[in-house]
């Protein structure tokens, strides 16, 4: 697993395994969101058996698919509202963890932080974003 802190609530990884989610609890995170579509990924590694394994670990689990076309202000707050709800930190995941840190970048824009500190903290998680500075600039 390549658990990447964003802020002390939120971090993201690439895609994590069934097998991993005793290991998520066990470093503290209770709720996992899946951010990566079914049809990326073998029944395995789908969102239902995701979930049930992160049942299994005590974990809450939540889904929000994203792609460019569902990266919609709805699923922005989907995603907040998650967060928000969860009962202490929350792990998104999606093939890399940049889908996860473009969706906190659009929420954190939303909410009127500037595109130079949202560009940094991804950028200290490991992920370079300059290329949405003109998206998150228009707030």
């Amino acid at each position: 697993m390549d658990i990447r802190q964003v802020t002390p609530r939120y971090s993201v990884s690439p895609q994590i395994a069934p097998e991993d989610m005793e290991t998520i609890r066990a470093h503290g995170f209770t709720t996992v969101i899946c951010n990566r579509p079914d049809e990326e990924n073998p029944p395995a590694m789908q969102a239902e058996a995701m979930a049930q394994a992160a049942k299994a670990a005590g974990l809450t689990f939540e889904v929000i698919p994203l792609t460019h076309q569902t990266m919609t202000p709805e699923n922005i707050a989907r995603q907040e509202a998650v967060v928000a709800a969860s009962e202490g930190p929350v792990l998104a995941y999606c093939a890399s963890g940049t889908r996860c840190t473009v969706i906190w970048s659009l929420a954190r824009a939303a909410d009127g932080m500037g595109a130079d500190e949202i560009l940094g903290t991804a950028a200290k998680a490991g992920y370079d974003l300059s290329g949405l500075r003109p998206r998150l600039e228009q707030g």
